[in-house]
């Protein structure tokens, strides 16, 4: 099938299966629906795909690994960053070699790299279908701000530990300091390369907007093109792509928060990304289903590479052996949370003087979360068709099609279980986050009435536009403090002021510029975190966008 057809098609399955997925009330997750819907069009179709897990890396994992690194909460990431990089580095180590052991005990015939090498592509977690299948029920956003930050980084981690193990099965050698140099250089590189180049863009745009004026569909397309030139960049530079993808994002996260782009230019861009977004990840479930009966035709072969032949007894010890990959994993996890979250409550012990014992169903959620998705399956099917001797890869058709059990189960388990876990759970609320949101919005709105009594002090402001635009702004401001610490706009006598200069339009213009501005000083100044201060400007650029279509109107 020609390129054309095929996203036409994969276009449209999305959609098709967003539908049907609503219409289902919920009951069974998108992920699942897209999987099943892409598995049929495999079957009942000539709707061929072949997964190159070359082509997908570079096709889908830039640009969202680019929104994810954008979009994660930067105050989680700062307030749990030993934790967040426990789970993706850490947790991802422990778990390539404990499943890799298991494995090597389960398939003694396997070779110790090619088990290694199947624990490393399963140590990786899809983020996105696990937030999709936790239907009925909301994940706690630190829950959730532990997810992400945890999936933006053990795709690189697990991929190294990947790279590392079939290179030791195809040299039949491994030599530990080189590997560490490696993935040091690896890390550190990415993230290097993703920082200069997303700071490189950003100076070079500002220089030509102030030169020629700024350009909204420019911008957009600049935005979608640096998650790609940073991918390349690190690819042909050796170091990690995943990691720079994911760099270039937070680092454009923050530079935005300067207020550098025109408010209508950040709504253009994230209905843009919002939309390829969804098209992207559902693609990605619609292809995975769709390589499924490709797999089910290998799956003889990975039951007689278990050492089992190719008996019908054979196919029932792959799906033993599925699912204890997915115990393991899950017993791997629940163990390294537990752990981790004990330590931290003993260092942070909670104020109420509760007990320093995690929730057993948090982690357990926690661990129920960690579902495997299609970064799992294209590490499984990028393992190498031969040794350099030219013998076929040991097990590769077993790896496979353990790979896509693993993903399979999970995602049906994450389905059943994990809104009955998430079921009621609470959380201690978050009054410093909640603080500074109305530090934040009071210090907005008192900057907004400074701007406008500076404007109406200079003369020309029409009488009714001044005093219906601040008289909303003293309400809000009544609103978000005592009455008595209230403090409002020097109304003056403006009797005489002329009326013909300035409209309400424009006077709110100036009062939401200002906004933005104390917004941006308290970001700049570590009083507000990025998360907020994203939220607060979203707010601010849609109300600014009205204002100025209903001026030009």
């Amino acid at each position: 099938m020609d390129i054309l057809s095929t996203i036409l098609v994969l276009l449209a399955g999305v959609v098709a299966t967003h539908w049907v997925a609503r219409a289902l009330g919920g009951r069974i997750a998108l992920p699942l629906v897209q999987v099943a819907a892409g598995a049929a069009i495999g079957m009942a179709t000539d709707f061929g795909v072949r997964l190159q897990p070359e082509l997908f890396f570079v096709l889908f994992l830039p640009p969202l690994l680019f929104l994810d690194g954008w979009r994660v909460p930067k105050r989680v990431l700062q307030d749990n960053a030993a934790t967040i990089l426990s789970l993706a580095f850490g947790l991802v180590i422990f778990t390539v070699l404990g499943v890799g052991l298991l494995l090597h005990f389960l398939l003694p015939g396997a070779p110790l790299g090619v088990c290694f090498a199947l624990a490393a592509v399963l140590s990786p977690t899809d983020v996105v279908a696990a937030t999709a299948v936790a239907t009925g029920s909301r994940i706690p956003p630190r829950v959730l701000g532990l997810l992400e930050g945890e999936a933006l980084f053990n795709d690189a981690s697990g991929l190294v530990c990947l790279r590392l193990a079939v290179t030791a099965t195809m040299t039949g050698t491994f030599s530990l300091w080189p590997a560490l140099t490696g993935l040091v250089w690896s890390a550190l590189g990415g993230i290097g390369l993703g920082i200069g180049l997303s700071l490189l863009i950003s100076a070079v745009k500002l220089r030509i907007a102030r030169r020629i004026g700024e350009d909204a569909s420019s911008q957009v397309i600049i935005s979608l093109l640096t998650p790609y030139g940073a991918y390349l960049l690190a690819d042909a530079a050796g170091g990690s792509a995943i990691l720079a993808a994911v760099a270039a994002g937070m680092t454009m996260s923050w530079i935005e928060v300067g207020g550098s782009v025109r408010a209508v230019t950040r709504i253009r861009r994230n209905a843009v990304w919002e939309t390829l977004q969804f098209a992207l990840n559902g693609s990605i479930f619609l292809l995975l289903g769709e390589q499924l009966p490709d797999i089910v035709r290998r799956v003889h072969v990975g039951a007689v590479e278990s050492g089992h032949g190719g008996s019908p007894m054979a196919l029932g010890w792959l799906a033993l052996y599925t699912l204890a990959l997915v115990l393991a994993l899950a017993a791997f996890r629940f163990g390294w949370v537990w752990v981790s979250a004990v330590i931290w409550l003993r260092r942070h012990p909670p104020a109420d003087g509760g007990g320093r014992l995690p929730d057993w169903r948090l982690v357990c959620a926690m661990s129920v979360a960690g579902v495997r998705g299609a970064v799992t399956l294209a590490g499984a099917l990028s393992l190498p068709l031969a040794l350099p001797d030219g013998t076929p890869f040991p097990a590769r058709e077993l790896v496979i099609c353990l790979a896509a059990g693993v993903i399979l189960l999970s995602l049906a388990i994450a389905n059943i279980g994990l809104p009955g876990l998430l079921r009621d759970i609470r959380l201690p609320p978050e009054p410093l986050q909640e603080a500074q949101e109305i530090n934040a919005r009071l210090a907005a709105t008192r900057a907004a009435l400074a701007a406008l009594e500076r404007t109406r002090e200079k003369g020309g402001v029409d009488l009714d536009s001044f005093m219906l635009v601040a008289g909303q702004y003293e309400h809000r401001l009544a609103q978000l403090q005592p009455p008595e610490d209230t403090a409002t706009a020097k109304g003056g006598d403006p009797k005489g002021a002329p009326r013909t200069r300035h409209s309400e339009e424009s006077l709110h213009i100036l009062a939401l510029r200002a906004e933005r501005g104390a917004i941006v000083a308290l970001t700049r100044g570590h009083r507000l975190s990025t998360d907020l201060a994203h939220k607060l400007l979203r707010e601010i650029d849609l109300a600014e966008t009205a204002f100025e279509t209903a001026a030009q109107g």
